[in-house]
């Protein structure tokens, strides 16, 4: 992961200096910007590997930098945010963020998220692999899925998720797993909840083969 770019987007230039010397610490190249304008711009020219986006941002906010991202590019994101509620964890992971971090937070937990995100994207996005179950039919090679032939509009971390399930289907995923291969102490399961929540609605006729295992964690039945 030694070289790979992040752009920073976060407004308090204290978070942003310990957040950036971390990251290079570990061998990042890092790019700042201070309000969601000026993040746009750079997502633009710096072609960034992954995006750490504050949600609390001056003027254009971390939700419509989200919008406007997910718009023509599949860049992961991670949402930073002081707001607790589970409506503002559901809304940033429904436009397309494949992860959170709730402030105050540690800045190592910061760069394990980053690289566990970085992980998932590239061990899942560049294999080719196709899965069908029943009349769901996923497609990583054009990074789509279907159902019943028709085109689902998922994220890519849904489309992950569920390409994830697709694998084996019948198996039951514990969250962990789903979230972080079940490797990285820093996974936050409640993530994978609200991933399912906001999947599901968007599976359309195939959204009754995604399950719930009870004290588990979830399946894709045969």
């Amino acid at each position: 992961m030694a070289g790979e770019r992040i752009l920073i987007v976060e407004d308090e230039p204290r978070i942003a200096e310990v957040l950036e010397r971390y990251l290079r610490a570990d061998g990042f190249r890092v790019e700042r910007a201070g309000d969601g304008h000026r993040a746009l711009e750079l997502w633009r020219a710096a072609n960034p590997d992954l995006i750490l986006l504050d949600l609390m941002l001056p003027g254009l906010d971390g939700l419509e930098v989200a919008r406007q991202v997910r718009r023509t590019s599949s860049v992961p994101i991670v949402m930073v945010t002081a707001k607790v509620e589970e409506v503002d964890r559901l809304v940033g992971l429904e436009l397309g963020a494949d992860d959170y971090v709730l402030k105050p937070f540690s800045p190592r937990e910061v760069v394990a998220r980053v690289k566990a995100v970085l992980r998932r994207a590239g061990g899942h996005v560049r294999a080719p692999v196709h899965h069908t179950v029943g009349a769901l039919a996923i497609d990583l090679d054009a990074f789509e899925a279907r159902c019943g032939g028709t085109r689902l509009d998922l994220s890519p971390a849904q489309l992950r998720l569920l390409a994830t399930l697709a694998a084996e289907p019948g198996r039951a995923f514990r969250r962990a797993e789903l979230l972080e291969g079940g490797t990285d102490g820093f996974a936050d399961e409640r993530t994978v909840d609200a991933h399912v929540k906001n999947l599901r609605r968007r599976l359309g006729d195939c959204a009754d083969l995604l399950e719930t295992v009870r004290g588990v964690g979830y399946r894709l039945r045969p």
